[in-house]
C-alpha cells in the first residue's frame, strides 16, 4: 500500500492526532505512515474498512467507507487522496 504513496506523502488523521497529539494528526513520509498503519493493525487486528463510495477527480479522489473494528462501533469515514504523477501526495481523513 505504500507504494502508492510519494515517498515525501503527508497524512492527517483525527485518530493519529488522538493517540499522538504531538503530531497534531499529521505525518510526512512513507517511513512514517507505516508506522502508524503497523501499530494499528497490531493492537486491532480486526480492523478493516469497507468502501461504501468513491468519487474520482483528475487529481483527487474521495473515499466514502466504513471502519469496522471488532467490539467497536462502525465508524463512518471519509478520506481525500491528493495525487501527482500517480502517487498520492497528501491524505486527509473525517470522522461521520
Amino acid at each position: 500500500m505504500l507504494d502508492l504513496y510519494s515517498p515525501v506523502a503527508e497524512h492527517f488523521s483525527p485518530k493519529l492526532k488522538q493517540r499522538h497529539p504531538e503530531t497534531g494528526g499529521l505525518i510526512k513520509g512513507r517511513e512514517a505512515m507505516h508506522s502508524w498503519w503497523k501499530d494499528a493493525f497490531d493492537r486491532l487486528p480486526s480492523l478493516h474498512y469497507n468502501l461504501v463510495n468513491l468519487l474520482v477527480g483528475e487529481d483527487q479522489l474521495l473515499m466514502e467507507y466504513n471502519r469496522e473494528v471488532e467490539g467497536e462501533p462502525i465508524m463512518k469515514v471519509a478520506e481525500i487522496l491528493e495525487i501527482s504523477n500517480g502517487l498520492i501526495i497528501r491524505s486527509r481523513v473525517y470522522h461521520g
